[in-house]
């Protein structure tokens, strides 16, 4: 059974080319590529400023792709004051590009044991109609039509994210969409196994 690691590993060139040139959200946004950067984007550095730590190297993953390639960017943070590194966060991100804006929304959710829940939106217009946006972009998609305006796409290689179509004259209204259960950072270290009582001697596996 391949690890989510590998599975993230073998869709990060896919990722990669939905942050440049639009296509579909996938697994590979939150694989470790090299020693992480110091942060440069507005969302990460919100989000260290409020405290919140356990899904911030998922939020910062996030928030370098949804931005890159952009003119400048700025973003609306809600995060539990209370519970800042235990509570979800909410965040909307204003992303201006030489010829168009784009709106994208990520959310996190800390859980049991270390993990998070993650979830990002993108959200543009595409100039051209939606049928023309699905036969450039999705031909290997399934489509679901949801209302004679809505269709949604998705594709069994990445269960956890879809592209939906929406009819607004003269364009088409864009909604890329992923979320994972669970993500645990990779390069958190292990926990360590308990350790034997004294005069017992470690059980082999």
């Amino acid at each position: 059974m391949k690890t989510s690691t590998q599975r993230f590993a073998r869709l990060l060139p896919a990722m990669a080319a939905w942050a440049l040139a639009g296509t579909a959200l996938a697994q590979g946004v939150l694989v470790p590529q090299a020693p992480a950067a110091p942060p440069q984007d507005t969302l990460t550095r919100a989000a260290t400023s409020v405290g919140i730590k356990r899904c911030l190297p998922a939020i910062t993953r996030l928030a370098t792709l949804t931005v890159q390639g952009s003119r400048g960017h700025d973003v609306l943070l809600d995060w539990d004051r209370k519970r800042p590194d235990d509570g979800p966060m909410f965040s909307l991100v204003g992303i201006q590009y030489p010829n168009a804006g784009v709106a994208a929304s990520i959310t996190a959710i800390p859980g049991d044991g270390g993990t998070c829940t993650v979830s990002a939106e993108r959200i543009s217009v595409a100039p051209f109609t939606c049928a023309s946006v699905a036969e450039q972009e999705l031909k290997s998609y399934k489509m679901t039509r949801l209302l004679p305006i809505y269709a949604v796409y998705t594709d069994d290689k990445e269960p956890t994210s879809s592209v939906s179509l929406i009819d607004s004259p003269p364009g088409c209204l864009v909604i890329r969409r992923y979320v994972e259960y669970g993500w645990r950072d990779p390069l958190a270290p292990a926990a360590a196994a308990p350790a034997a009582p004294a005069g017992q001697a470690p059980k082999r596996r």
